[in-house]
């Protein structure tokens, strides 16, 4: 437990006041666990009926857990509220009403209130969780303390109570996490790319760009704000941050043999231009780079078999990720796409992969969306599944293809999760006879 958490304590600043946090993720337990140990009153709520209250753990019998449609006596008291990252607050508008926006924060937005250290964040609409894993091997590499988390791993609630203070905070943070951010201020800020993503969840384009841009509202002229070169032109002349702003692009500074693609190339420069600001030189920062390795389900080599290499890159959920994968080989791609529709330009995207991709096997949903564009460009099928997919692409290839898996979609119409149905593919990958 840091010194804030022990001073919002001593100073019993939310001693017994009314707090309701909405969701029973990770995240969101992890918030109802500080405010509990700042002294607050704890309303958990959750839509689901099936929310067994043993999810609360240590929280049990301490907390009050409210089951099904969220009402309006559920919020009514609060001094606080504190939402789950992916919970839409618009939607909660009826029920909300009346309490002042200043109330409702995010689990991002409320931890920040206690971090003592600096903060290096990183945001965008691809390539967070590799950019943010490559940064935390770095500072390692450099015998930084560090502590990692937001949207990947531990909680930023969960860390304050439970881990060791560090010296830098490294997070990946997310437009659901943003978009109830007010006072959040990190001292070093990436902004990747952007590209259409969570139109499931953003009412538009516009709203999504407005959450991410939370990251750097706060930012002052001691802060760095790191931006892609591909935003200047959205960016340059929008005031959206007080922070130094810099912007960068592709490099070649690095030896990156296990990093395919120029996206990475990007994500590496990014890298290097975050952690220098912390003391790292570009010898430790080399060394690290090296011998990093993509992250499971992240254009993941994962056999060649009959001379066809098999790639899985299930956590490219949007076209601007999928193209990025595509172009990340210089052998004709086989390209397997399916899933839940999240949004984008499919016209623009069929054109962009003409001449690099030789035939697309959908699988599962989203058929009628993705295969009037593609089949105008390449051949195109599509099978009920992701295994009959492979198998048909299989049976397709040339030696020297690449069959690559990059949904351009979320998994939730037969998987639990893009991780999931990236396992699904190794498994059949490997079932595959020699």
């Amino acid at each position: 437990m840091n010194r804030t958490v022990r001073n919002f304590i001593d100073q019993a600043i939310l001693t017994d006041k009314q707090s309701v946090v909405v969701g029973t993720g990770k995240s969101g337990l992890a918030a109802a666990r500080l405010l509990h140990a700042v002294g607050a009153q704890v309303r958990v709520v959750d839509r689901n009926e099936d929310v067994n209250e043993d999810i609360l753990g240590e929280l049990k019998g301490k907390v009050t857990l409210i089951k099904g449609e969220h009402r309006k006596e559920h919020f009514a008291d609060a001094d606080i509220v504190v939402f789950s990252p992916g919970v839409p607050v618009k939607k909660l508008a009826s029920v909300l009403d009346g309490i002042p926006a200043s109330k409702l924060v995010s689990e991002l937005e409320f931890a920040s209130w206690f971090i003592e250290a600096p903060v290096l964040a990183v945001t965008g609409s691809n390539g967070k969780t590799t950019t943010v894993s490559m940064i935390a091997a770095i500072l390692e590499q450099a015998e930084r303390r560090i502590f990692t988390g937001g949207n990947i791993g531990v909680p930023l609630c969960e860390y304050l109570l439970d881990m060791e203070p560090a010296e830098i905070i490294v997070l990946e943070v997310s437009s659901f996490q943003l978009q109830n951010c007010r006072l959040f201020k990190p001292h070093v800020a990436l902004f990747l790319n952007f590209a259409a993503n969570h139109l499931d969840y953003h009412e538009d384009m516009d709203e999504y760009l407005d959450a991410k841009l939370a990251l750097f509202s706060q930012m002052t002229g001691e802060d760095t704000a790191l931006m892609h070169e591909s935003l200047r032109e959205m960016l340059e002349n929008r005031p959206f941050t007080n922070a130094h702003v810099e912007w960068f692009g592709a490099n070649e500074t690095f030896e990156a043999p296990n990093l395919l693609g120029t996206h990475n190339r990007a994500n590496i420069e990014a890298a290097w231009q975050a952690v220098k600001r912390f003391g790292v030189t570009e010898e430790q920062a080399g060394e690290t780079i090296r011998n990093f390795k993509p992250l499971p389900h992240r254009i993941e080599p994962v056999a060649e078999k009959f001379g066809v290499l098999y790639v899985n890159d299930s956590k490219a959920t949007t076209l601007d990720a999928a193209l990025a994968a595509v172009h990340s080989f210089d052998r004709p791609v086989r390209l397997l796409m399916g899933g839940v529709w999240k949004g984008g330009d499919v016209d623009a995207f069929a054109k962009a992969i003409k001449g690099a991709v030789v035939s697309v096997g959908l699988f599962g949903g989203s058929r009628e969306i993705l295969e009037p564009a593609l089949e105008e460009h390449c051949a195109v099928f599509w099978d009920e599944t992701l295994e009959d997919a492979v198998k048909r692409q299989t049976n397709l290839s040339d030696i020297n293809d690449v069959i690559l898996l990059a949904p351009a979609t979320s998994s939730f119409d037969q998987y639990n999760n893009m991780a999931e149905r990236g396992n699904d593919f190794k498994r059949v990958v490997e079932g595959l006879h020699e």
